[in-house]
């Protein structure tokens, strides 16, 4: 047997319930043709980088799969077949992560820095002034552009 992670997005007007029936739907096709799932993480609904059947939200599930690739293609078949699932991502791995994923970690921590806002600059921020070699005076005048003439025009 193989391992495989696989992610799938349902729609965002579908419900948390209605999330956790399709997720057992899945699990049913994995454990009926004797494989395991080992972890099952929702991430809940999250934003979309661009619409999908009209939706810039969906509902995140990660499922580690424990099976046979007979198994994985029937249920990568009725994920296809399910109007409620957007899109979906199966990929073959050398093993499971036994601690939770990046996106879980991250969910609760709010400590990522933060850009500075416009009004928040201090002195030391601003930008410091061009060398004289490269200033031009305020009172010079610009330089005249030059014309150029293509080949074939007359002036």
């Amino acid at each position: 047997m193989s391992l495989y992670e696989c992610v799938f997005i349902a729609r965002q007007d579908v419900s948390a319930t209605q999330v956790d029936s399709l997720v057992e739907t899945f699990q049913n096709v994995i454990t009926e043709s004797g494989g395991t799932i080992g972890k099952t993480e929702n991430w809940g609904l999250r934003s979309i980088a661009y619409k999908i059947k009209k939706n810039r939200k969906g509902h995140y599930v990660l499922m580690n799969i424990d099976s046979h690739s007979d198994a994985v293609l029937e249920m990568e078949r009725q994920m296809r077949i399910n109007e409620d699932v957007l899109r979906y991502l199966t990929l073959r791995v050398d093993e499971h992560e036994t601690e939770p994923s990046a996106i879980m970690r991250n969910k609760g921590s709010d400590d990522r820095p933060r850009g500075r806002g416009r009004f928040d600059r201090d002195a030391s921020s601003e930008r410091p002034a061009s060398s004289d070699a490269t200033a031009v005076p305020a009172d010079a005048a610009p330089a005249p552009a030059a014309e150029v003439i293509a080949e074939g025009d007359q002036a």
